[in-house]
């Protein structure tokens, strides 16, 4: 036994040291990195600059989509739902984000359209350029962003970021309409998800007096309220409540 696990270490030891003598041999090619240099043109350069933006508001294009469009307020609305119920992690939180991300998709489908009509066929089709393109899908976007953001929360940015000379919606910045489209949002959801929990609360309050009146201190109120809150829920159709109510809220 011992000879064999001598002539393995020699064996591992031998085959160390030909990886070694290989790569001592073979020589690594050096690789540079370098924008411009002689014979570069200055237009190639700016064409290069903008595939690195361009990528880079790909990668930034979640925290576009949850800012700037309807997932705010539905995915707040679904979790509010979920803790009502009191179900844990049922729905579990994959499934509460895809439901959100399609009905996103759904509320803004025609603003989706209108993009893709006016900004992005055109501009596939080379009638149009990219800066034109740009304007052209920000119209429907912040025409959808400005028919949910509360003139409150628009003023109170307005005044923030100093901007006094604002006379009409053309005026006031994406930079400001952007946040106070997400706290106007915010505020919503939250609105829908007090609605939410008082019908469910109500079952808790019932069931812990009830409880308490029978002397079972010990037994969590949650476990005897859960059954009914699920029944309830089944019972009036909660689902196509919640969430027709979320997609005509955005009308």
């Amino acid at each position: 036994m011992k000879r064999y696990t001598l002539l393995l270490i020699a064996f591992f030891f031998s085959a160390l040291a030909a990886e070694v003598a290989i790569a001592q041999q073979v020589s690594i090619p050096q690789m540079n990195f370098s924008i411009g240099g002689s014979g570069v043109k200055p237009g190639e350069i700016v064409g290069a600059v903008k595939i690195l933006i361009l990528f880079t508001i790909l990668s930034l294009a979640p925290a576009i989509l949850i800012m700037m469009t309807s997932f705010t307020r539905i995915v707040v609305v679904l979790s509010f739902l979920r803790q009502a119920l009191s179900t844990q992690q049922m729905p579990p939180n994959q499934l509460i984000i895809g439901l959100s991300l399609f009905l996103s998709f759904f509320v803004m489908a025609p603003v989706f359209s209108k993009i893709n009509k006016k900004s992005l066929t055109p501009y596939l089709e080379e009638k149009i350029d990219q800066g034109t393109a740009l304007k052209n899908a920000e119209i429907p976007m912040r025409k959808f962003m400005f028919s949910q953001t509360r003139e409150s929360d628009l003023r109170l940015f307005l005044e923030m970021g100093k901007i006094a000379d604002a006379k009409n919606k053309s005026d006031v910045p994406s930079w400001v309409l952007i946040p106070a489209f997400v706290v106007s949002e915010l505020k919503t959801a939250f609105q829908i998800g007090f609605m939410l929990y008082l019908p469910f609360l109500i079952i808790d309050m019932v069931v812990a007096s009830v409880l308490m009146a029978m002397g079972m201190m010990m037994l969590p109120p949650v476990v005897i309220s859960l059954p009914f809150k699920l029944l309830l829920f089944v019972l009036v159709d909660g689902w196509e409540l919640v969430v027709g109510s979320l997609v005509r809220s955005f009308g």
